[in-house]
């Protein structure tokens, strides 16, 4: 597994268990640290995953609640949820990661952790919201420029 794949499979880890558990982040985001063996830059990556995604889940939840109508967002499997977050996230916020880049490691994740059914979910999802990159990227800029405010 490349690195950066490796990276954003612990982050999705640490989101997976932000998002079913009351743990503190940090303290989530300090154990997937100390066990990842990760490069420095690659533990700072890792970091911008979960911090970046952490705060908008809400927002990424919208997004892709519009783009999978046959399945409410409550009934998607939690690691497939946050495997569409971070790739969305990637695509629409991080402006490092490509749109294929981002959908290729989305479905590698899927492979990996998701069901036998995942990858393909997960591939059909984040096609359809690439097909919106522009306007999803035009509504996160808005929502960044009210915060700031």
């Amino acid at each position: 597994m490349k690195d950066r794949t490796r990276a954003r499979g612990i982050a999705l880890q640490a989101l997976y268990e932000l998002d079913i558990t009351d743990h503190p982040v940090g303290t989530v985001l300090t154990e997937r640290m100390s066990d990842s063996g990760l490069a420095d830059e690659l533990v700072e990556f890792f970091r911008s995953i979960v911090l970046g995604v952490l705060p908008i889940r809400s927002e990424l939840d919208h997004f892709i609640a519009d783009h999978a109508p046959d399945w409410p967002l409550d009934q998607v499997a939690v690691i497939d949820r946050n495997i569409l977050r971070i790739a969305l996230w990637e695509f629409a916020i991080a402006d490092d990661i490509p749109l294929k880049v981002a959908i290729n490691e989305a479905v590698e994740l899927a492979k990996v952790y998701g069901s036998d059914s995942a990858p393909r979910f997960v591939n059909g999802v984040l096609g359809s919201l690439a097909e919106r990159q522009h306007e999803i990227i035009h509504a996160f800029q808005q929502i960044q420029s009210r915060e700031v405010k």
